[in-house]
């Protein structure tokens, strides 16, 4: 048998250090947010119930529940998604696949990354600018779901790329050397094995889409309305504003109420998260590779 060394024990030593560290590191990010989820937990359980999620907001905005707001954030995101999912992916499979390696290519990269770091409130103006009144969309459920769209495209467009890039090169060279041309191999190999990365992009889209509130407080949410959209040209209540409105401009609303609309809207994105992981696990237990 060996015997551990000085230095042996000294390597050793520093191993369990950085353990402890690191596993305290961990604690620290996870301590607040449970803290968060007990607070919301405690304070906003006791609202919920079925008639809070199926009923509208009354007594101005004090009783009541949040269906017409629920209802107006599933349009929201869905319409975002649908706009900015397929612009995604195609920039994606440009940059990654046909793109030259010159400033061209760098200068639209570049231009992805700078779009990510803009704020939210000046994605609202734009939205403002080009979609309520350049294309006359009007404040709308449209315009604001392209306004999130394309606040939200730098996630799916460098999501998708690295997907891309993480497929081997040799499944495109086998696919080149058997005849088949570029588009059938992403068609046929590429695209199939990147879904997993685009879905990671989804994720991270509905995850922020659903909290945003300013690009929606200009272009197209409103602050009460009884009934539930008919189509994308016309107004809708959301969560985030909905929640905002009551905590913020709205007297004489109960405790609890703000704390059970911000546990359903985190709940919505749990369950929307929980589904679009379970399917790409799904799906990367069917790679061979």
């Amino acid at each position: 048998m060996f015997e551990a060394t000085e230095i042996n024990m000294r390597h050793r030593r520093t191993e369990v250090l950085f353990r402890l560290l690191f596993g305290m590191m961990t604690i620290l990010l996870i301590l607040p947010v449970a803290l968060i989820l007990g607070i919301l937990i405690y304070k906003g359980a006791p609202v919920l119930s079925l008639d809070f999620l199926l009923s509208e907001p009354t007594n101005g905005m004090t009783a009541g529940g949040i269906f017409p707001a629920l209802v107006g954030t599933i349009w929201l995101v869905a319409v975002a998604l649908i706009a900015s999912l397929p612009v995604g992916v195609a920039a994606a499979l440009y940059l990654s696949e046909y793109a030259p390696n010159n400033w061209l290519t760098r200068a639209i990269n570049l231009a992805i990354i700078n779009l990510a770091g803009v704020p939210s409130i000046v994605h609202a103006l734009f939205g403002v600018g080009a979609f309520v009144l350049f294309f006359k969309f009007g404040t709308s459920i449209l315009a604001a779901s392209l306004t999130l769209a394309i606040m939200t495209l730098p996630v799916v467009i460098v999501s998708t790329r690295e997907a891309m890039q993480a497929v081997p090169q040799a499944f495109r060279e086998a696919c080149w050397n058997m005849g088949a041309t570029r588009w059938q191999t992403i068609r046929r190999v590429v695209l199939p094995n990147s879904i997993s990365g685009i879905l990671t992009g989804v994720i991270l889209e509905v995850s922020r889409t659903v909290g945003e509130t300013a690009p929606i407080m200009f272009t197209g949410a409103a602050f009460f309305l009884p009934f539930l959209p008919q189509s994308v040209f016309d107004q809708t209540m959301a969560m985030s504003l909905h929640l905002f409105v009551i905590s913020t401009q709205v007297p004489n609303v109960p405790e609890g109420l703000p704390y059970g609309v911000a546990l359903v809207l985190i709940a919505m994105v749990l369950s929307m998260n929980a589904i679009s992981i379970a399917f790409r696990m799904y799906l990367r237990n069917k790679k061979k590779w």
